[in-house]
């Protein structure tokens, strides 16, 4: 928008008579009536700074119900201050002692005044559920804001995301405001611009330093999800929305790579600060290894929101668990507990938890390493052998794959295999199993002693799957591993359709003589016994 009005129509406009001119439009529908005055209302502003109490009129529009005359009230405002912010007119840098100097500084007051009132009454339109309309209005107050960036504050470049964009991004996290409004913001500008996404973890850092309420702490989750790290290390970081600073500040420049991540890490340790919820914080430790922690400089200041979020146990445990091993394995910290936490999860409820497949990708990954004792990696086998036996079969059949990769990585533990389930040891109950399912230290089971008779068990399950597949462990082991990736992600419901949609090879065998009577008996004389059915319930 570069407010220019062509000769032509400024010409018109200056010569027009304005009884012709009102006779003109009256004779307009009531739509054009209002168009043709805020054309003429922003002409007469750009003619003359005698015509600046028009800009009153023209502001009126804004509270017009008919939305084309607002969004046409509203590009003209933006046209207007970003000519007058361009000509200095709204420039406060003039000495007061000067009486033309004063008069000066009292337009411009007045005229950031009106800038101020603009400003308030498009932030209130983001609260309308039009797409559309959010669209056209974010547009213009950036527009806006980006030429008071750099007419107005060239003194201290920083300070524009204080007044109006501090006012916006409280609105797009309004509970009240329609979450399009944010998602559109981060479309449009956070998610293109560097520097638009660094001042907006400020300005959303600066309202977090106070508490605020719990639906206000889940907007501005949602929206910081919306902000997806950039690439740092690509060749046109940062990507500028705004020009670079007249004056080169480190503390406030995002073209320093630790001052964005700075930025980063500040406004997230003010989301946890906040004390989220349950649910919330299921969100944070969704992409805490993927969004959040790779931005941290300083990673271990999310060690004790990982702890406490896996002390809760369930779901956010398993999530937990899943940022605790990004911060050991790519960060190379130091967990001395971290197997006996991850032994602790492997029970009956992780075989029909909705996070199934996220855990044992996890458990795959964390349990490839040769490096580990073969006493260790044979208690999480047996552990999960013995929780097959309660199973769905949807869990077992990831179970069994991931239990043969094991016994290839770890060879020491295929003993486990050939040794006979009838033992000689006896434990107090009189069973031959020298594991101890209680013990929670996985170097302490003595599974190591035991042997793998709950997946010979499975060989005679009733799901044909699951017996098909529990027999790899007794076939010679001469494929090198399987991937988990078609395992994981089995149902009842995908199992069910598998078997729907497979070709009978031969029709089921059926009764060989359809009975006539099936709730009522036979004559004795008939010669035919009564179905079950009745020989078991009276329908007398």
């Amino acid at each position: 928008m570069n407010g220019a009005i062509s000769n032509k129509k400024r010409k018109r406009a200056v010569n027009a008579n304005p009884n012709i001119a009102s006779t003109r439009v009256s004779r307009l529908d009531p739509e054009h009536d209002e168009a043709s005055d805020i054309l003429l209302l922003e002409t007469k502003i750009l003619e003359s700074r005698k015509n600046y109490n028009a800009i009153t009129d023209l502001i009126g529009h804004l509270h017009n119900d008919n939305d084309e005359v607002q969004s046409l009230a509203a590009v003209a405002l933006c046209r207007v201050f970003c000519r007058l912010l361009a000509a200095g007119a709204l420039t406060n840098n003039h000495e007061p002692s000067d009486s033309s100097s004063q008069a000066d500084r009292t337009i411009s007051q007045w005229l950031l005044e009106r800038l101020k009132e603009t400003y308030k009454q498009l932030f209130h339109f983001l609260k309308d559920n039009d797409a559309t309309k959010q669209a056209t209005i974010l547009t213009i107050s950036m527009q806006l804001l980006k030429e008071q960036a750099k007419h107005y504050h060239r003194a201290n470049y920083a300070q524009w995301s204080r007044d109006a964009f501090q006012d916006m991004i409280e609105i797009l996290i309004a509970e009240d405001t329609h979450f399009t409004a944010a998602e559109g913001f981060a479309e449009l500008f956070a998610s293109k611009y560097d520097d638009i996404r660094y001042y907006t973890f400020d300005r959303i850092t600066e309202l977090l330093s106070s508490a605020i309420s719990e639906a206000r702490t889940e907007r501005v989750i949602s929206m910081l999800a919306l902000l997806e790290p950039p690439d740092l290390d690509r060749d046109d970081f940062p990507r500028r929305f705004l020009d670079p600073p007249l004056t080169s500040n480190k503390k406030n420049d995002v073209a320093s790579r630790n001052t964005y991540l700075t930025q980063m890490q500040k406004v997230w340790m003010a989301v946890i600060a906040q004390k989220p919820q349950k649910a919330q914080r299921k969100r944070i430790l969704e992409s805490i290894s993927t969004h959040i922690a790779p931005c941290f400089l300083k990673v271990e200041l999310l060690m004790d929101f990982l702890t406490d979020s896996f002390n809760i146990g369930g779901s956010t445990s398993l999530l937990a668990l899943s940022g605790m091993f990004y911060m050991i394995q790519v960060r190379n910290l130091d967990y001395p507990q971290f197997y006996h936490k991850l032994y602790s999860m492997v029970d009956g409820n992780i075989l029909h938890s909705k996070h199934r497949s996220r855990f044992f990708r996890l458990l795959d990954t964390c349990l490839a390493s040769t490096h580990l004792p073969a006493v260790l990696v044979a208690s999480f086998i047996k552990r999960l052998s013995r929780l097959c036996l309660f199973a769905p079969p949807a869990g077992i059949v990831v179970v069994v794959p991931l239990i043969y990769n094991l016994l290839k990585t770890h060879p020491t533990c295929t003993f486990m295999i050939h040794r006979n389930s009838d033992l000689s040891y006896k434990d107090e109950d009189g069973c031959g199993d020298p594991f101890r399912i209680e013990e929670q230290d996985p170097m302490e089971t003595d599974a190591i002693e035991s042997s793998l008779w709950e997946i010979e068990t499975l060989q005679s399950h009733y799901h044909p799957n699951v017996a098909t597949i529990a027999k790899i462990i007794s076939e010679q082991f001469t494929k090198q591993a399987y991937n988990l990736e078609g395992f994981l992600d089995h149902t009842y419901g995908t199992m069910l359709d598998t078997e729907l949609s497979k070709e009978l090879k031969k029709e089921p065998e059926i009764e060989y003589e359809i009975p006539k009577k099936i709730f009522a008996r036979y004559d004795k004389a008939a010669g035919k016994d009564d179905s079950l059915l009745v020989k078991l319930w009276d329908f007398t």
